[in-house]
């Protein structure tokens, strides 16, 4: 059996896809499956194995970014959407415009941690702030859950039962800087602007081509981001280019995290956006893109991220 730990979740959750196509193609595997799990509500009431416990382990935080308070990572990223409010004129009500399409498409998903608990812009801006100027809305679920998906050749695929889902192009990112936030030079990018160019050329289409994104949203600025680096809208503009029904699956614009993503579907760390993405293109999601055909899913970690481009054949 081939086994290769170059998957899972996050970034490697759209990377996979590429490590298989070797394994494929060099003739040590015809099926192989990509599979991510966490369980990180459980484990919570210790303490341990979530993210906040793999951050307070690292000694470079305990000893650069802890004592100056830097720590949880509400308060990273609170920081990074305070410099991209500085910079680019940000507002609360663009931040939210993320948290309520999501959580719109939550309430439409049957599996989503929060189907029941809608939100409306004004329910986000009455929120109160945890950390200046994110609001318990800006900021992704702790889960138990995971994901899955098989991955073989096109050959073998057209035998199958469902739609081709062809894989269209794969790229990764590196930031120029360190692996923490503290070290980055570019403080309101994310490694996207390396991974999405070639993964667009690879694919060979353009930015109007795509009928829904998904991208890992841990927090409502990182999708902000990441929108605006992988070239959606120039860089600083993603907060107006957000606003209004932009992110809704109905709105035929571009349609994002249709089944709530990290924020509002569970903390399954990006597989679930992969497997939402793949129900998009086999037309059988639960807020269902119309006649979707292009698919995108972003994958993050802060210091590298990917972008996988998939397509309905």
């Amino acid at each position: 059996m081939w086994v290769s730990q170059k998957g899972g979740g996050m970034v490697w959750a759209g990377s996979a896809p590429y490590e298989a196509a070797l394994a494929i193609r060099a003739g040590k595997a015809k099926y192989v499956l990509n599979t991510f799990s966490v369980a990180w509500a459980t484990q919570r009431p210790q303490m341990v194995g979530g993210p906040g416990h793999v951050h307070a382990e690292d000694l470079y935080k305990q000893n650069l970014e802890v004592p100056f308070g830097w720590f949880p990572q509400p308060v990273y990223f609170a920081t990074i959407a305070r410099r991209h409010m500085h910079e680019f004129g940000t507002a609360p009500e663009h931040l939210g415009a993320i948290a309520v399409a999501c959580r719109r498409h939550a309430t439409l998903n049957p599996s989503a941690v929060m189907r029941h608990k809608p939100l409306t812009l004004d329910d986000y801006l009455r929120s109160p702030l945890i950390a200046d100027p994110f609001r318990k809305e800006d900021c992704c679920l702790i889960s138990d859950g995971g994901a899955a998906y098989i991955m073989t050749s096109l050959e073998r695929a057209r035998d199958l039962r469902q739609p081709i889902i062809a894989v269209l192009g794969v790229g990764v990112g590196n930031s120029r800087t360190g692996a923490y936030w503290s070290q980055q030079g570019e403080f309101t990018s994310t490694p996207q602007v390396f991974a999405a160019p070639g993964a667009f050329a690879m694919a060979g289409i353009r930015r109007d081509d795509v009928d829904v994104l998904a991208c890992y949203d841990p927090f409502t600025i990182v999708s902000l981001m990441q929108i605006e680096d992988m070239g959606f809208c120039p860089k600083g503009e993603a907060g107006r280019f957000v606003s209004g029904d932009t992110l809704h699956f109905d709105s035929g614009k571009l349609p994002y995290n249709t089944h709530g993503g990290m924020l509002s579907h569970a903390y399954v760390l990006g597989i679930a956006h992969v497997v939402e993405i793949v129900r998009q293109l086999r037309h059988e999601a639960a807020a269902q893109v119309h006649a979707a055909q292009i698919g995108i899913y972003g994958g993050y970690t802060g210091p590298q991220a990917s972008t996988l481009i998939l397509g309905r054949r």
